[in-house]
């Protein structure tokens, strides 16, 4: 069951202004669900975007940063789930740009103009005869209220769609920020999540849109983890289609830049904490904070190491305040001249480790009490610097360990 978490009603989520969503059944690994997604985006929108670190990418993942690179105006994404055309090959490869050929020829575009993206089982042919087939009902279902729709398309064993949106006032004019993702395993995303799309009918220059990608995928996808894997497939998207009608936001430091920047942001952050909060096998929503570091590339170090481990993982999902787990993570999280006599560590609002050691007053059935909450937070101290970081991540149960034996199922 996802953590406190449940689908947002329809209606919440707002239609942005240059993008229509369609979805189709194409039945590309089960029958009777949505499984093709297509984006139609209007003439003039800008579009920026970043992808899995993973070297073993997938073919959809290569074919968007060749198009991206070569600078074409992006007027449409094609998406699918139920096999993520991962380690495929050539074959794979041709089966991406034959999928840009086909919607481009729909839509009376030119085939670099086209995104796609795959999500599912790696290492199976796509089947394309089913995909391209099912382009045309995705085409003629093409929506802008489509969002809560293409939210449960993109979904592979997610229990929840996944969607959020903001209004905001920018140069007088209403400014809508709208987007979706999916995820619920294989995520340790090294800059975004599994599949990602926000869009703003916001006017933007064209390269801080670029650096608003990096900035948002670092503020939020790039803060998450369930089980440390690092998918192939790992895309998230930034959309503006200019409709609003204000004046070009071309930097971030003015007002309406400013609030363009955090509302972006904070709808990444509401996507990708939708995806802990939904992990395979979740009970419990963890948030991890280290701060008192140098840098804050050390305190995501101690972070993530936290949030990767097995053992502090099983033991959040069994309540027991096995809490030494915390401070071994710490230790070997990479920071090579930490000192371990100045680091406090809180489980919420008790402090269990003072100046490296056990607290004299902490006792064990305070720490549980909190280890039994669904949401829970671990405040880690270095004292030894003013930065920090947080992290975002869940449990480890027995049901995970289920769900991805049963994966290809």
């Amino acid at each position: 069951m996802p953590v406190n978490l449940t689908a947002a009603p329809p209606q919440s989520i707002h239609p942005v202004p240059g993008v229509k969503l369609g979805c189709a059944m194409a039945g590309i690994r089960k029958a009777g669900r949505r499984d093709v997604t297509v984006m139609a985006l209007a003439e003039g929108s800008r579009v920026a975007a970043v992808f899995t670190q993973n070297r073993f990418c997938a073919a959809p993942v290569q074919v968007c940063r060749k198009h991206l690179a070569a600078g074409a105006e992006i007027r449409a994404l094609v998406i699918n789930t139920g096999n993520a055309n991962a380690g495929t090959g050539e074959p794979g490869l041709a089966d991406a740009r034959a999928t840009c050929d086909a919607l481009a020829k729909h839509l009376g575009i030119e085939p670099r103009q086209v995104l796609p993206f795959s999500t599912g089982v790696i290492m199976e042919p796509l089947p394309l005869d089913r995909l391209l087939a099912g382009l045309p009902a995705a085409i003629a279902d093409l929506d802008a209220s489509h969002w809560t729709q293409a939210a449960e398309a993109i979904m592979t064993t997610d229990t929840v769609p996944k969607a959020a949106s903001r209004q905001v006032k920018i140069d007088g004019r209403t400014v809508t920020v709208s987007g979706i993702s999916k995820g619920a395993g294989m995520i340790r995303p090294n800059m975004a999540t599994m599949l990602g799309f926000v869009a703003t009918d916001a006017a933007i220059d064209a390269a801080l849109l670029n650096a608003l990608v990096l900035e948002a995928a670092d503020a939020s996808f790039n803060r998450i983890t369930i089980d440390g894997d690092t998918s192939t497939n790992d895309s998230f998207v930034l959309i503006a289609s200019g409709r609003a009608g204000n004046a070009p936001i071309t930097q971030f430091d003015s007002a309406d830049g400013a609030l363009l920047r955090d509302t972006v942001i904070e709808v990444a952050e509401e996507l990708a904490q939708a995806i802990v909060r939904d992990g395979e096998g979740a009970s419990k929503f963890i948030t991890v904070q280290v701060g008192g570091g140098r840098s804050v590339a050390e305190c995501r170090l101690a972070a993530y190491a936290i949030a990767h481990s097995p053992l502090v993982k099983t033991a959040f999902f069994a309540s027991d305040p096995n809490l030494g787990r915390i401070l071994a993570a710490v230790g070997y999280a990479g920071i090579a001249d930490l000192d371990q006599s100045l680091i406090d560590m809180h489980l919420d609002d008790v402090l269990v480790v003072e100046r490296g050691g056990r607290h004299p007053a902490y006792r064990e059935e305070d720490g549980q009490r909190v280890m039994k909450q669904s949401e829970i937070t671990v405040r880690v101290n270095l004292n030894r610097g003013d930065e920090q970081a947080s992290v975002w991540t869940c449990d480890l149960s027995l049901d995970y360990v289920r769900i991805n034996a049963d994966y290809r199922s």
